[in-house]
């Protein structure tokens, strides 16, 4: 048997550093109370914005599904066939986004992943935003292209790295909402300088589908840019509250997807109730603009409250509200004293924040009474008198 006494050095030297991370088991589904740590918890660390991972809609579609088509779709499509609730889906979200066509992925970080990798090669500059998501970051590292990292949402920078590029094909990629901080990327300029350079845009809108745009239909539609973004992927497990990821383009895109990009060639396709709950999640989102509007009233009450007990929220513009705190172990402490007090807001430390980044990150769901509002507000208040925040 090998040696691996060299784990727990790394892990002791993770905790010096006020790093270690520990998996906080729940109760239940992703409601905005559930049971943790033996009492009821309300629940502000959800990507669940719309209230829909527990919605009896998505649950009755699971259900009809697997009674019918079974559990899973036995291996990658290109094996095993694709089912019909797969091509129903990706035409109803090609529909949804204004494309003409849609790709199923298995997670985002697997979509982000095989986009890059398949289409930046050598040659090729990737321009990339400093605070992309951890998937954009290692699909660039995998990619056989050159990467650039521009300052975050610095449209000067940007221009300044697009003039200097004499690669063949530049591919500018950006979160359209960043997912640590609330701030929506400045597509328009994006697209602006993209055209001048003669660049491509791709925009992963993970946290922006469902909730971004007069019908929820993500970064595009909330800049009236609908149908000027060569490459997007969003996500079906955040405000959609299922599992899984798109990609979506032109049929062109879509096709080279299918036949060169080996994270969709390589893993078994979703489970054929994930897609029936995506397409029932789809309905909601048309037909329900009000849980989108409940999500926003409840994101400004609360950073609005936040604010005015001087906490620092950042850039936030979205119902993703950083508490920006800085200092690791005093982030953690403020993180215990919540939980104590029946909120769970979790701790942000590097390196899923920059150096000196840590944070309380919350994130508000419609589903929010404004009852739960005010009881999170209340032990914000406390905490960070007792230690100093504010």
């Amino acid at each position: 048997m090998g040696d691996l006494t060299f784990l727990a050095t790394a892990l002791e030297a993770i905790k010096e550093r006020d790093l270690y991370r520990q998996l906080r088991p729940i109760q239940g589904a992703q409601s905005p109370r559930v049971q943790m740590e033996g009492k009821e918890v309300i629940l502000l660390s959800s990507n669940n914005y719309l209230g829909l991972a527990e919605h009896p809609a998505l649950r009755e579609a699971g259900i009809r599904t697997l009674e019918r088509y079974g559990c899973g779709a036995g291996a990658s499509r290109s094996i095993s066939g694709t089912m019909e609730l797969h091509r129903a889906l990706e035409e109803r979200i090609a529909r949804f986004k204004g494309c003409e066509a849609a790709l199923l992925f298995s997670t985002g970080y697997m979509a982000n992943m095989g986009l890059l990798t398949t289409l930046a090669e050598d040659g090729d500059v990737i321009v990339s935003d400093e605070f992309n998501h951890a998937s954009i970051v290692d699909g660039c590292r995998l990619s056989r292209a050159e990467v650039w990292v521009y300052r975050h949402r610095d449209m000067d920078h940007l221009e300044t790295l697009l003039r200097r590029s004499a690669h063949r094909r530049r591919l500018i990629v950006t979160d359209g909402v960043f997912s640590m901080e609330g701030a929506i990327a400045p597509l328009p300029e994006i697209r602006r300088l993209a055209d001048q350079y003669g660049a491509l845009v791709m925009v992963d809108d993970a946290h922006a589908t469902g909730v971004l745009g007069k019908g929820g239909r993500g970064t595009g539609e909330h800049f009236g840019m609908t149908g000027r973004i060569e490459i997007q992927m969003g996500t079906l497990g955040k405000a959609l509250g299922g599992f899984g990821a798109y990609v979506v383009g032109t049929q062109d895109l879509i096709d080279y997807l299918i036949n060169c990009c080996r994270t969709f060639m390589y893993t078994t396709a979703l489970p054929p109730a994930i897609a029936a709950m995506a397409l029932a999640a789809l309905d909601i989102v048309e037909k329900e603009p009000q849980r989108r509007q409940s999500l926003w009233e409840n994101t400004g009450y609360f950073r609005t409250g936040l604010q005015k007990m001087d906490f620092d929220t950042g850039m936030s513009e979205t119902p993703i509200c950083p508490v920006l705190i800085k200092d690791n172990a005093l982030t953690m402490e403020a993180d215990r004293r919540l939980m104590a007090r029946g909120i769970f807001v979790q701790g942000l430390r590097p390196p899923t924040v920059p150096p000196r980044g840590s944070r309380l990150r919350a994130t508000l769901m419609a589903t929010h009474t404004e009852e739960d509002l005010n009881r999170a507000l209340d032990a914000f208040r406390e905490v960070g008198r007792e230690l100093g925040l504010i």
